[in-house]
């Protein structure tokens, strides 16, 4: 079975999730391997082979989802606020970008429905609201939790717990547009306009937490 992180993942690979998280638009309740074969013009037994399950299919696609998100590479030694400010203003980007596009909130609105259910209550052997807890959420969060406990240490932060820090971050660059849109307001972001959201997420923290 498939055990490469997304960066690992080749060009084949990426193209079925893709076709995965295509689905899941289209019809989100109604992802089989037997769908997710056609769409990706792939045999069962390969997405077998790689995926071991659906529930590995769905894994997969949400890491790679949530790989989207990135931070920036740092030297933690001789680290400044601005460039601190500019990882955290690069995340912001990418995880606005990423949870406000079609196929996360098409994701997470499948994941609630789920939420609710044991592995097997659903028929496929997993609980989609875990996998997507597992793989997107606390996936992300450690990747930033780096740079911040590296800010902390170069005393650019006053906050010194770097999981209440990312919670702060995170909440600060979210506010209440994911609820919206999972329940069915029409929110479109510009890529000017989410840089203006990262910016001033950025700015707020570094004003509750800055040195």
């Amino acid at each position: 079975m498939l055990d490469a992180q997304p960066g690992e993942l080749t060009e084949r690979q990426q193209q079925v999730l893709d076709a995965t998280l295509e689905l899941l638009i289209e019809n989100a309740a109604n992802v089989t391997m037997i769908a997710v074969a056609r769409k990706a013009s792939c045999s069962k037994e390969t997405l077998y082979k790689w995926f071991g399950d659906r529930g590995g299919l769905l894994a997969a696609a949400v890491r790679y989802q949530a790989s989207k998100v990135k931070v920036a590479p740092f030297e933690a030694e001789g680290l400044t606020r601005d460039k601190l400010a500019s990882i955290l203003s690069g995340f912001a980007s990418d995880l606005l970008s990423i949870l406000t596009s079609d196929i996360s909130v098409a994701l997470n609105r499948l994941a609630i429905a789920q939420a609710h259910l044991h592995a097997g209550e659903n028929g496929n052997g997993e609980n989609l609201g875990s996998i997507v807890l597992q793989n997107g959420r606390f996936s992300t969060g450690p990747r930033l939790k780096v740079a911040l406990e590296a800010g902390m240490a170069s005393s650019l932060l006053r906050q010194h717990d770097s999981e209440d820090a990312f919670r702060s971050f995170y909440g600060l660059v979210v506010r209440d547009i994911q609820i919206r849109l999972l329940l069915g307001d029409t929110i479109a972001l510009s890529k000017t306009d989410i840089h203006a959201e990262a910016q001033r997420a950025t700015d707020q923290f570094f004003t509750l937490y800055g040195t």
